[in-house]
């Protein structure tokens, strides 16, 4: 059954740039109440004022907290400003858009001598693959993700292929797939889907800190049947198509946002 985002709330973790921030536009122009999380340095605040402002502008209530999103302590103390917020009605939208993670190659390179250490192996999969599930399990726990609730987790194709210099991240995406799974299979029975968006060669901020990002994005633009690359807005449209809907039976799904790029 179609319904409409309008007067629920959207929380999104990493909601101040990428696709985060242009979810966070789509869904308030759409009348949803944004509650974002995000880490930024003193240097990106102005940016994150801005952000806020527009948001606040189209007329939805706001409420942005600078925290490290994979901290159990920041869990702990945003879960009840959630439910204040929310006004114990919960989340209708989870999304999780953590891009923050160890991009050092396994193996020394000839230009590369310093490799991945365990710490950061651990750090990338808990930031972008764990912490899915320990914030979708605090807030069913709380009762802030009601029936018709929507959990959408962002991958890419790294999931299945490798680069440079992408390893723990790959690995990380490849944890994040098998959760959404097996979220998706808990949580049916309380009408929640759960799915993960493989968006195509995006250039977000954190796409960008790869090696030959550039040159990456060239090829993917070349290659796609739609000639250009992914946008964080195309992302952002789709989360926002999907959660007009009431209903939980498309779930456990890894879904191409990509205009096709993964076809050729």
């Amino acid at each position: 059954m179609l319904s409409s985002v309008k007067g629920s709330w959207c929380l999104i973790l990493g909601a101040s740039s990428g696709m985060g921030r242009a979810t966070a536009l789509a869904m308030a122009r759409e009348g949803a109440n944004i509650f974002g999380v995000h880490f930024s340095t003193a240097s990106q605040q102005d940016e994150v004022d801005a952000l806020i402002e527009e948001l606040r502008a189209t007329g939805v209530q706001v409420v942005f907290h600078n925290r490290n999103a994979a901290s159990k302590q920041t869990r702990a103390e945003l879960v009840p400003l959630v439910a204040e917020a929310t006004g114990g009605a919960g989340v209708r939208v989870l999304l999780h858009s953590l891009a923050f993670g160890s991009l050092l190659p396994f193996i020394p390179q000839d230009d590369q001598a310093d490799v991945i250490s365990q710490r950061q192996m651990e750090m990338t999969a808990d930031v972008m693959g764990h912490s899915l599930v320990y914030w979708t399990r605090d807030l069913y726990v709380a009762g802030l993700l009601p029936r018709g609730a929507k959990v959408f987790a962002l991958t890419s194709r790294g999931d299945e292929h490798a680069m440079p210099s992408y390893g723990a991240v790959s690995a990380a995406k490849a944890v994040l797939g098998s959760h959404v799974r097996q979220l998706a299979v808990e949580l049916a029975p309380a009408g929640i889907a759960v799915n993960a968006l493989r968006a195509g060669m995006t250039l977000t901020p954190a796409m960008q800190r790869i090696p030959n990002s550039a040159g990456l994005a060239q090829r993917a633009r070349e290659g796609n049947p739609h000639g250009r690359t992914t946008t964080p807005e195309d992302v952002a449209e789709t989360i926002l198509m999907l959660s007009a809907s009431d209903l939980s039976w498309m779930t456990g799904n890894t879904i191409a946002v990509d205009g096709g790029e993964g076809l050729v």
